[in-house]
């Protein structure tokens, strides 16, 4: 079966009079069904004509071949740009150059360029390869001196649980930036005041690259809170309560789920914000819902 999408377009203009784009993160199906799951998200969001669509990559290449599958058929059957993620965790820098090399045969202009989880997990020490890309920073570097790619990285409002402060942190975002970084995609957060204040710190640095917040609907509360935990995201009181009582009532949480994302970026977008990354987990649902309340619309249909 073949997948079809409507030409991105570079511009999208919401109900509010603003300018706004935005971008999905999805990750490579394990098996058939995710398969069908992850097309049927694909083509339900296509016609809101994102900025590009990222593809997310196992820590070690654990997901190599599938994400380059799925990166190749984005390629092959739609209009969508696709930036695939790439990691440098118990891979050589020869290892890793060929999977930027294949990327860039096969047509891909945009990696998203990360120093990955260390293999034993979230909170398990990072240890470079020996014959590895050190970091993000030398990755990023690797991969400009291969081609000439759009390169996203990661950036962290509330600190990376491996920095011990956040100057940690900004360094090394400015070492990517040196190294041919052209935008940042952040860690998911839930009080915006930690988005603004990140972007200050970042801004008085003199770095000035996109700094695009990274949006999570919470599809699963709980789920979503031990991930959190992990990545040293904060989860207020208020978030909870929204969602107690609703563990085994579906249909509401995800009505609440799109209100609290829906809320979240009227406000980043009212206070000057125009650039959104979803983590769609691969379900479209509650991304199309909070995309439309946006303001924003089907390609054709903002067109008539």
């Amino acid at each position: 079966m073949t997948y079809t999408a409507v030409p991105p377009v570079s511009r999208l203009v919401n109900g509010r009079g603003k300018t706004l784009r935005v971008s999905f993160e999805f990750f490579p199906p394990k098996t058939e069904e995710m398969e069908r799951s992850l097309w049927e998200a694909i083509e339900r969001l296509a016609p809101l004509a994102p900025s590009f669509v990222s593809v997310t990559y196992g820590a070690g290449g654990s997901t190599r071949e599938r994400t380059h599958a799925t990166v190749k058929r984005i390629l092959d059957e739609t209009a969508l740009v696709p930036a695939a993620h790439l990691t440098c965790v118990d891979a050589t820098r020869d290892e890793v150059d060929a999977v930027i090399r294949n990327y860039r045969d096969i047509g891909v202009k945009h990696i998203v360029a990360l120093r990955g989880d260390p293999a034993g997990g979230v909170g398990a020490t990072y240890v470079p390869h020996p014959q590895g890309y050190r970091n993000a920073a030398d990755l990023v570097a690797g991969i400009k001196r291969i081609g000439d790619f759009e390169i996203s990285v990661s950036a962290y409002p509330e600190k990376h649980p491996d920095s011990r402060h956040a100057n940690v942190d900004l360094d090394m975002l400015q070492a990517k930036v040196d190294a041919g970084a052209t935008r940042a995609i952040t860690q998911f957060f839930f009080e915006n005041d930690v988005y603004f204040r990140y972007v200050d710190r970042v801004r008085s640095r003199g770095i000035d690259i996109p700094i695009v917040p990274g949006i999570v609907p919470v599809q699963n509360f709980k789920q979503v809170k031990n991930f959190a935990e992990r990545c040293g995201t904060f989860v207020p009181n208020w978030l909870a309560e929204r969602f107690e009582g609703l563990d085994h009532d579906v249909e509401t949480r995800k009505l609440v789920a799109a209100a609290i994302a829906a809320e979240q970026v009227f406000n980043l977008a009212d206070r000057g914000v125009t650039d959104f990354h979803f983590y769609t987990m691969n379900r479209a649902d509650l991304v199309y819902a909070i995309c439309h309340m946006l303001g924003l619309r089907p390609a054709e249909k903002a067109a008539a």
